[in-house]
């Protein structure tokens, strides 16, 4: 602990972001960079704890008051170092992490947490920047092949550390480029993809290869992986959307919001779309169904492009500006309302607020009957939505997009020819080890888990790759964090 009153003497500070008129005309990330001197301030405000709560707020374990405190004393390269012990992208963490860390941190009991989020990603950025991450090969190879399916942060984080331990690994991506939703879904102005791309370039120089394009269960069996390789990680992530069968579900202009995301991001990288595939929203009224991070990306998008109008729907009730202690109290994530920067850009949200049909003409959206409804809660905690009379309307709309979550992975294809068992939720079944009920298939990320945080899909990767490794070689120096 560096400083023992800096708690007091810093406020929490976070850096600045570009003006509003300026971002949502191009696709570059929103934040300015952060002034070292700033940042240190911010180490200082660790408190060093008895208990640090934020090693338990974050799925991976992050040594958080070890690098809090080098980065206030100018230690970077050993802060970096400390980083990298258990997180293996915490360029990606640092940007996209919605932070349980800080919902954890013991200054937050009363006072602003700490910007554990920014010292990260400010730590790795700057590591870059000196050149001191650098490609690392294993000691010795282990001669045992593994194949990962999936190219998200489960995958990736499974695939780089099964690489450091010697074996030889393949991730198979089925789209044309590897990152899974981090390159898809993920867009630019929340992380621009030259982030990812180092990455991988790095990754590719320590021995891993990179299939893309190669669907497993259309262009290449799984029996075939299974053949060939020791090993199988399935880690395909939760990509099934979540639907609205309501009439006029048919109607064109009502997409998935990945469907929407995906095509944007594709021409963020200049990949050749055909007009008919491409969504704009120029000059058109949008709505977004969902209030998540998956809507507020729709939301930064759909300002980009330049949208007349844009509304947010979520048929929860607005969260409140600060926790419940009586309901929510410290440490678990604090059920607050959250801004993200595509909502200080403009658009409306709405909640209480139920679609019942979309409504068009010609067999083209035009507008949404709506509904203000309100929770109620059963005797075993039961959520329903019951209509309020008297509230009905119509709003037009030109687009939907539906950000409404995930209902796990795409079951047609690679799971069903593996014949995996599932859980009652429709994911991948797995043992305390790690592995299917089909032997030597493993799984992790949210393929197993369900939608959840990238946080926790990097840290299962990590763990998934533990049992690997000792299904292997009967024994693993690899760490697990869960």
């Amino acid at each position: 602990m560096g400083k023992p009153t800096g708690f007091v003497e810093f406020q929490r500070e976070l850096p600045g972001s570009r003006s509003v008129e300026e971002r949502i005309g191009d696709w570059n990330e929103v934040y300015l960079p952060f002034p070292d001197d700033k940042l240190q301030n911010q180490g200082a405000r660790c408190m060093d704890c008895g208990i640090p709560f934020c090693h338990s707020g974050c799925p991976l374990g992050n040594l958080i008051p070890e690098w809090n405190d080098m980065v206030y004393r100018e230690k970077w390269d050993e802060a970096v170092e400390r980083l990298h012990r258990t997180n293996n992208f915490p360029e990606f963490t640092g940007r996209l992490c919605p932070a349980p860390c800080e919902g954890s941190c013991v200054l937050g009991i009363n006072e602003d947490p700490v910007t554990i989020k920014q010292i990260e990603v400010s730590i790795i950025e700057h590591a870059f920047d000196q050149g001191w991450v650098v490609p690392r090969q294993p000691a010795a190879r282990t001669g045992k092949k593994v194949a990962i399916v999936g190219s998200g942060p489960a995958g990736l984080a499974a695939a780089d550390q099964l690489n450091q331990a010697g074996h030889s690994v393949t991730v198979f991506e089925r789209d044309s480029r590897i990152g899974g939703l981090m390159r898809y879904g993920i867009p630019e102005f929340k992380m621009e993809k030259k982030f990812l791309d180092r990455r991988l370039e790095l990754m590719e120089s320590e021995g891993v290869v990179f299939k893309a394009g190669c669907h497993v269960g259309v262009d290449v069996t799984a029996s075939a992986l299974r053949e060939e390789f020791d090993a199988l990680v399935l880690a395909g992530g939760a990509r099934a959307p979540r639907d609205l069968p309501i009439p006029g579900r048919d109607l064109k202009g009502v997409y998935f919001a990945l469907e929407y995301l995906s095509v944007q991001n594709k021409l963020c990288e200049g990949v050749s779309v055909p007009v008919e595939e491409q969504i704009n929203v120029k000059g058109k009224s949008v709505i977004v169904i969902g209030g998540g991070d998956t809507g507020a990306d729709c939301l930064g998008t759909a300002h980009r492009q330049g949208a007349a109008s844009i509304h947010q729907l979520e048929i929860l009730p607005c969260p409140p500006d600060e926790r419940d202690a009586n309901v929510n109290p410290w440490p678990l994530y604090p059920d607050i309302l959250r801004v993200s920067s595509a909502h200080e850009e403009g658009g409306e949200r709405i909640y209480s607020i139920s679609t019942k049909q979309f409504v068009g003409e010609d067999g083209v959206l035009k507008k949404l009957d709506v509904v203000d409804v309100e929770m109620k809660r059963s005797d075993d905690g039961r959520m329903s939505f019951e209509d309020i009379p008297g509230t009905e309307r119509e709003m037009n709309a030109d687009f939907v997009f539906l950000a409404m979550g995930f209902l796990g992975p795409e079951r047609k294809g690679m799971i069903e020819e593996l014949g995996v068992e599932l859980t009652e939720r429709g994911n991948v079944q797995r043992d305390e080890e790690w592995m299917t009920s089909v032997p030597g298939v493993f799984t992790a990320g949210d393929m197993q888990r369900g939608q959840s945080l990238i946080v926790w899909a990097i840290a299962e990767g990590r763990s998934c790759a533990r049992a690997v490794d000792m299904y292997l070689m009967g024994e693993s120096d690899l760490p697990a964090p869960i």
